[in-house]
């Protein structure tokens, strides 16, 4: 008897739509859709309960299920980057297993509140969108190590990033950045603070104690 895989690689195959054979596959532990031309992605996804990574990057997806977000199953990998999106669905807050999360080079002007649900969350990528702000509450992400925000639209971040006591490296580069909070002297962690390519940043006094402790800031 033929015994199902778990994984399915379905890149670049120019599909424009998930064939409906795809959420039969309900053992799935890996899906991968990327560059497939997809402008929806159907409730149906919610039926792939053991679903640990999933990859729908570089398609053209402006909105997303909210049967997404009821994946708790989701703990490794989630790429949602290269789409149209400017919000996620409330749903996502129950995401708290999940490790890896990218949705950079979309729409997004703030960043949702329910990605500060996400407990579990290691790295985040928010690169190459419009957020003009960030959430207090981006501070509940007491496991981060990698939070990636480049090429965004923030003249400031917030103090609660002070709060990110396992934060290893912050990437703020092409922000138009006019001052740092001085709660981020306090990361005991931090070994990596990129600030290239924001001329309208001035010296910070909590530079000279981050590099005393080892950090290393490129600007």
């Amino acid at each position: 008897m033929d015994i199902p895989s778990a994984h399915l690689n379905l890149w670049k195959k120019h599909l424009g739509r998930v064939p409906d054979s795809v959420w039969e596959q309900t053992s799935l532990e890996t899906l991968v859709l990327a560059e497939n031309d997809l402008t929806d992605l159907p409730e149906q996804i919610g039926r792939l309960k053991h679903l640990r990574m999933l990859d729908i990057a570089h398609n053209r997806l402006p909105r997303l299920p909210d049967a997404l977000g009821l994946l708790e199953g989701l703990t490794d990998f989630l790429y949602l980057h290269d789409n149209r999106l400017a919000s996620l669905p409330d749903s996502f807050a129950r995401l708290t297993r999940l490790r890896y999360l990218n949705i950079g080079e979309n729409a997004f002007e703030v960043l949702p509140e329910c990605i500060s649900a996400m407990s579990g969350l290691v790295e985040l990528r928010a690169d190459q969108n419009h957020l003009t702000a960030l959430p207090d509450s981006i501070g509940r992400l007491s496991r981060l190590r990698e939070l990636h925000l480049r090429d965004n639209r923030l003249a400031s971040v917030p103090h609660s990033l002070g709060a990110l006591h396992e934060l290893r490296h912050l990437d703020l580069r092409g922000n138009p950045l006019t001052q740092l909070p001085s709660a981020l002297a306090s990361l005991p962690h931090l070994e990596k603070l990129d600030l290239r390519w924001i001329p309208s940043l001035a010296p910070h006094d909590s530079f000279s104690q981050l590099e005393a402790r080892g950090c290393l800031i490129y600007r």
